[in-house]
């Protein structure tokens, strides 16, 4: 059974939600910090070619995530929605661009984006949400707050695009994509705080030292889940050779 025409209904109400949300972002955004997030943006678009791909679903993972939370915490939420969206696209774009024949799949490029900038825009509003916090605004609350609504925004229209193209149940994927992301979502929470505090007390530019970090973040994950996808078929071998 085709389900393009199920998918494109789901993409449609994705990229009017990120419109809907980008829109009241940008009505909120009042202050702008270009030089700031320009060094956000660089960081955020370098690291976010560092990919690894997560077992069992037709998907990846970029290390990018704590430069997102440090536009999100720091940043306007236009500026935020910006950063990721520019990340995004060097994220997706194919690593073979230059070569002949090479195209980028248009569907799953609108989706990422969209998916991306309404996840932004989710979690700077509750970053800065005076009803959650009150006068009494705790920023460690604040950041796990946002880091929580990140990694909603980001696994539940994953999953639901996933069941829908491979005709399975939602649940059980976004319970195992849950399960895959959600220490690196915890870490990269931890990382973000870190770059807080070096910022804050000796300077963002030595932020850069963050870069060493992720990449070692990047090679540990591609070799636990290049280790994980290759068990079945271990597993299948080992009863072969039994028989």
């Amino acid at each position: 059974m085709n389900y393009t025409r199920r998918i494109q209904p789901f993409i449609g109400i994705m990229v009017a939600a990120a419109v809907s949300a980008s829109a009241y972002s940008v009505m909120k955004s009042h202050s702008l910090h270009l030089h700031f997030a320009l060094m956000v943006l660089a960081m955020a678009a370098a690291t976010s070619r560092m990919k690894v791909k997560l077992p069992g679903i037709n998907g990846n993972m970029s290390v990018n995530l704590p430069f997102l939370l440090v536009a999100v915490v720091n940043l306007s939420g236009a500026e935020a929605v910006a950063i990721t969206l520019v990340s995004t696209l060097v994220q997706c774009w194919p690593q073979s661009w230059l070569k002949q024949g090479a195209k980028l799949k248009g569907e799953q490029m609108i989706f990422n984006l969209s998916m991306m900038a309404f996840a932004t825009c989710m979690a700077s509003l509750a970053f800065h949400a005076v009803w959650l916090y009150g006068a009494s605004r705790s920023m460690p609350l604040a950041l796990v707050v946002s880091t929580a609504a990140l990694l909603l925004g980001q696994t539940i229209p994953v999953s639901a695009i996933v069941a829908i193209s491979e005709n399975k149940s939602a649940g059980p994927i976004w319970f195992n994509v849950l399960q895959l992301s959600f220490p690196y979502y915890v870490l990269s929470a931890g990382v973000t705080s870190m770059l807080q505090m070096v910022g804050t007390h000796m300077g963002w530019p030595l932020a850069l030292g963050a870069f060493p970090v992720m990449y070692g973040i990047h090679s540990s994950y591609r070799l636990y889940f290049s280790k994980v996808a290759e068990t079945p078929r271990t597993q299948v071998l080992v009863r072969a050779a039994n028989a």
